[in-house]
């Protein structure tokens, strides 16, 4: 099978390529891999799209690529829109109207994250973004889906949505607390973390392999609908406080946490506050491992890059 990753240098890109290269069903020739600056998501319409499609003909195209810094698309949410949410659609009507199958990566912010019961968001449940990086990610899964419904019964569409991803190559969120630990133990501070926003820490090599499982099942949908949205996120919710407590705990850094509202820090973008998805089964029937599982073999690579070695 021939396998295309759009945004393969960004950090689930590179987990997918890795994954895809020890997957038996693509072959000795491995996946294919588009990134900036030869596909550009400020310009990219659906001809130049099909440009690359046909020059490599791929079976299946998992889009990844993204502009993931949150505040920067709230302060510029026409860009935001272009790179994340109009692109994805150019990309989609191509792939539809070659009979590609699709596999776009979304977020948990398309949801307003002001849910009180407790309960994570279901694939089904309806999108209320509430910042202009979750608008634009919204917008691409609505263009994305009419494109695929409009082409008939050729090409599959599926969504996959996560939430909280992190891993190699660092500079996320474990990496950063884990530093900012170290600042703060020197200055004889605690760290203070927001404890009010909740979600699912997802480690990127564990979506790559999730997804690796779907596009080699053939389950991107489940007959006989043409859209199929999943979940995947390691299981388990957790306050970005208690997160970063567990991240030091495994990293071996000893300092005191201190749980704070999101509100004490100005921010361009607006979070939600509960980033919790209703995780769905692979098709092995089993869940993602829980978060503390997949922490604990990130944690090594994170204690390494305190000391730089």
């Amino acid at each position: 099978m021939r396998v295309a990753v759009v945004g393969v240098n960004g950090r689930l890109g590179r987990a997918l390529a890795e994954a895809l290269e020890n997957a038996p069903f693509t072959g000795t020739r491995g996946p294919i891999g588009w990134d900036q600056p030869e596909l550009d998501l400020d310009a990219l319409t659906e001809s130049s799209a099909g440009a690359f499609l046909d020059a490599e003909r791929p079976e299946v195209v998992i889009h990844t690529a993204a502009w993931t810094d949150v505040d920067g698309c709230a302060r510029d949410p026409q860009l935001a829109m272009r790179r994340n949410g109009t692109a994805a659609g150019e990309l989609a009507a191509a792939c539809a109207r070659r009979g590609i199958d699709m596999v776009f990566i979304s977020t948990n912010e398309v949801f307003d994250g002001r849910r009180t019961d407790g309960i994570g968001y279901a694939p089904g449940d309806k999108r209320n973004p509430i910042n202009p990086y979750g608008a634009a990610k919204a917008e691409a899964e609505r263009l994305a889906i009419a494109a695929f419904e409009a082409e008939g019964p050729r090409g599959r569409l599926g969504i996959v949505r996560t939430s909280w991803l992190y891993g190699p190559p660092g500079n996320d969120f474990p990496a950063k607390i884990a530093a900012a630990a170290l600042k703060a133990k020197t200055a004889g501070e605690p760290l203070r973390v927001v404890g009010d926003e909740i979600g699912c820490p997802t480690y990127a090599p564990d979506l790559a392999e999730a997804i690796v499982e779907l596009v080699g099942a053939d389950a991107i949908t489940e007959a006989p609908a043409r859209t199929a949205v999943h979940h995947l996120v390691n299981t388990g919710g957790v306050s970005r406080a208690d997160w970063a407590r567990e991240v030091l705990r495994a990293t071996g850094v000893v300092v005191d946490v201190v749980d704070v509202p999101g509100s004490t820090w100005t921010r361009a973008s607006t979070p939600p506050a509960w980033a919790v998805l209703q995780p769905t089964p692979l098709p092995s029937g089993e869940l993602m491992r829980p978060w503390r599982e997949a922490l604990a073999d990130a944690a090594p690579a994170i204690a390494r890059g305190l000391t730089g070695a």
